[in-house]
């Protein structure tokens, strides 16, 4: 799924205040790191003061005396310089696994708090490129790369400011290249920068055709579309490649020019150096340290350039990361409710009223972000322990009125009462942790049956599990699996069939004794054989729960307290099966239609 990104063409400063403040945990961490960086720059810087000393008090005189201390103090100098570049690199390492943890770790996390509607219109390798390659980048640069760009500055004032004590006039010769070179530097930003950020998006759209082919490999094959799924990794692998050339082409024009300002800036001073050192201006041991002064003074601007292509680059990724970390979600409680009663990661559970089960819709209108109304002026009371059986076309808002009830999406307008309160008076974990949902495809977990029922309720025990177990009337498949409830059922439960992780999340939701339950189109996708055994748990799952069901089977819907059939967002009918029936409405030809050839027509009366 592609996705329109919004990014800024040019170095976004911005961007990176976002990001250091990620920063402040690690606050002391940084400065120690910077402070090293800044000690590095200034020994280095230095060393042709110490060259300078040399010359002209050893080699200008032919007089060694005191040559021993002099090479003692540089070897500790020397030494010294080797224990901080050590630290240096030590700290960066650790700076750099730090910030990575802690970007996925919120990252997650926001993951976690997100509704369910911002899932509606991502992608899977849009979010996964996030969570890994961006985060990555954006790590190592920080840690590295915006760390050399201290030194690189500290290297380069105390470069300057050594050269304009030696000789000014010298020192602006030397660095008369700086405004072409700050020129090209603006020009190139920006096409490096769009090289960078069009790599970033084709990557991420990689790996989302990773992650579809490798979870599709049945379909493909069943298809024969493996030509095909070829044919378009191939166009976006090229893409990739292209646009990987384009953006190394652009930074391999940048740096060989920044390179020749720095050459020209060195061969000025060694011209004018010259020059003034024959005509007695400047000493040969200062003319030796300026021309080691250019070089130092062009290295890290060399340096920083590579640098800034990175930082570039890692701009497109820390857009991406901040786009996912600064996502405002939908639904969001209100801060009052957090302080009382708990937020998703920290629930005050003790304080969360139990619920009974009533569930009212008043006077609700539902719109999605693209206007598309969907309920509007919706009405509705759920009696406790009372089963709802939706019924009605692709589209109608059955499944709108679910996820209203779960609060996977809020009303534009009107209210949702569960036993007489607002539920955005209460935390969204209220209801999530009293209910029980059952996909029709549903998702399992690489891991074992136990563990994947525990996931339900990740402080059952083993009672619990079992009982969950033969509630749903999956134990004696899971005591007929080699290792049992340890039986492993591969990534997304491939190792077991249909109507197997049917049960297994059956036994999943009811392990947590939901008061209230869903089930999305339940029994649409298993066999008779085992939706005659999911019926019969379907009953005990559903006494005394308020429930939802969205289902086409004829048994599920005919048992149902109340069976509503929904068109355009609104209940046109509404009864039990017999009522319905007696109707001869949408339902009663909806019915007829589809079940006549499983039921007797005395049934049909």
């Amino acid at each position: 799924m592609e996705r329109n990104e919004k990014s800024n063409d040019k170095f976004n400063l911005s961007t990176w205040k976002d990001f250091f403040k990620y920063l402040k945990p690690y606050k002391k961490d940084f400065l120690i790191l910077i402070g090293l960086n800044v000690l590095l720059g200034a020994m280095d810087s230095s060393f042709p003061l110490l060259s300078k000393y040399a010359i002209d008090n050893f080699v200008e005189t032919k007089n060694l005396n005191g040559m021993g201390y002099f090479a003692s103090f540089y070897f500790a100098a020397i030494l010294l310089m080797s224990i901080i570049i050590y630290l240096f690199i030590a700290q960066a390492g650790k700076l750099e696994t730090k910030i990575a943890y802690d970007i996925r770790k919120l990252g997650f996390a926001k993951l976690q708090e997100l509704p369910l509607s911002y899932y509606d219109d991502k992608a899977v390798g849009w979010l996964m490129a996030r969570m890994t390659s961006d985060i990555a980048r954006l790590s190592e640069t920080i840690s590295w790369g915006m760390v050399d760009f201290a030194w690189g500055f500290a290297m380069m004032t105390g470069v300057t400011i050594y050269m304009f004590i030696l000789n000014a006039k010298l020192a602006l010769i030397t660095l008369s290249v700086i405004p072409p070179l700050a020129i090209l530097s603006v020009y190139f930003q920006k096409k490096i920068l769009n090289a960078q950020r069009k790599v970033r998006r084709i990557n991420s759209q990689i790996t989302g055709a990773y992650n579809e082919d490798i979870q599709g490999a049945k379909t493909t094959k069943t298809l024969v579309r493996e030509d095909l799924n070829l044919e378009e990794f191939s166009y976006l692998t090229t893409s990739l490649r292209n646009s990987a050339i384009k953006a190394t082409k652009i930074s391999s024009i940048y740096l060989p020019l920044v390179l020749l300002c720095g050459s020209i800036g060195t061969a000025m001073a060694i011209t004018f150096g010259g020059k003034f050192a024959m005509a007695g201006i400047i000493s040969y041991g200062t003319l030796v340290a300026f021309l080691s002064y250019a070089a130092q003074f062009f290295e890290p601007v060399r340096q920083m350039a590579v640098i800034f292509a990175e930082v570039q680059a890692a701009q497109a990724s820390a857009e991406r990361v901040f786009s996912l970390l600064q996502e405002e979600p939908r639904i969001k409680d209100r801060d009052d409710v957090i302080e009382k009663y708990g937020s998703i990661f920290e629930p005050k559970m003790e304080k969360w009223p139990e619920i009974n089960g009533k569930v009212e819709f008043k006077n609700v209108n539902f719109s999605y972000k693209d206007g598309e109304v969907v309920l509007d002026n919706f009405n509705l009371v759920v009696n406790p322990g009372e089963t709802i059986a939706l019924v009605g076309e692709t589209g109608s808002g059955k499944s709108t009125i679910v996820n209203l009830f779960c609060r996977f999406y809020e009303p534009t307008n009107g209210d949702i009462l569960i036993d007489g309160i607002n539920y955005k008076d209460m935390p969204q974990n209220w209801i999530h942790e009293n209910l029980g949902y059952v996909l029709q495809s549903p998702h399992l977990f690489s891991g074992t049956i136990k563990e994947n029922i525990k996931y339900g309720k990740l402080d059952a025990t083993d009672e619990e599990i079992v009982e969950a177990s033969k509630l749903v009337d999956a134990h004696e498949f899971i005591m007929n699996t080699e290792k049992k409830y340890d039986t492993e059922v591969g990534e997304g439960g491939n190792l077991l069939s249909t109507g197997q992780k049917q049960l297994i999340s059956f036994a999943r939701a009811m392990v947590r004794n939901p008061r209230l339950f869903v089930l999305d189109e339940a029994t649409s996708s298993i066999d008779t054989e085992t939706e005659k055994i999911i019926q019969d748990a379907i009953q005990k799952v559903l006494k005394d729960r308020t429930s939802f069901v969205i289902a086409h089977r004829l048994s599920t819907i005919r048992n149902a307290d109340r069976i509503l059939v929904v068109r355009d967002g609104k209940i046109t009918e509404s009864g039990n099966h017999k009522e319905l029936i007696k109707l001869k409405g949408y339902y009663y030809n909806l019915y007829t239609n589809q079940f006549i050839d499983e039921e007797s027509k005395n049934i049909l009366g």
